[in-house]
């Protein structure tokens, strides 16, 4: 029998580490139009998103948006959208990509007192569609297909 990694790896996925954290989240480096920073990995969220406080940090431009964020015990949070953005994951590439932006401070306040530190931003469910992702949650890895 063939294990996953070789399996994936015959169908043109790329394997990237994750970092299973004391808060039981996933973390994962990713960059945004070429600069590093540190990600959740959340199946849970619809969109990737950055905190507001990053968006000079990536090089992002950024637009109004009625749309309203809510997550981890907050609700109606404004948002801005920024569009054309590259992100890469590992060997992983995508340009053009969408983010949210809103304030990740309850996020970071959450991480932070259960002794993690804090992130730039969340991968989200529309990056992980995209990639055609799979978790290893055993062996603490995603595979992204090329």
């Amino acid at each position: 029998m063939t294990s996953l990694k070789k399996f994936l790896k015959s169908k043109d996925y790329i394997k990237i580490p994750l970092v299973f954290t004391e808060t039981n989240h996933f973390e994962i480096v990713a960059k945004i139009n070429g600069i590093s920073g540190k990600f959740i990995l959340d199946t849970g969220a619809s969109n990737t998103c950055v905190g507001m406080d990053k968006i000079e940090f990536f090089a992002m431009a950024s637009e109004a948006t009625d749309v309203k964020a809510a997550g981890a015990g907050a609700v109606d949070m404004e948002t801005l959208i920024s569009t054309k953005n590259t992100i890469e994951i590992g060997k992983w590439k995508k340009k053009k990509q969408k983010i949210v932006l809103f304030d990740l401070v309850h996020v970071n306040q959450a991480l932070v007192s259960h002794n993690a530190l804090p992130v730039d931003g969340i991968i989200g469910a529309d990056v992980l569609k995209k990639a055609r992702a799979i978790i290893d949650y055993n062996k603490k890895c995603l595979y992204l297909k090329k």
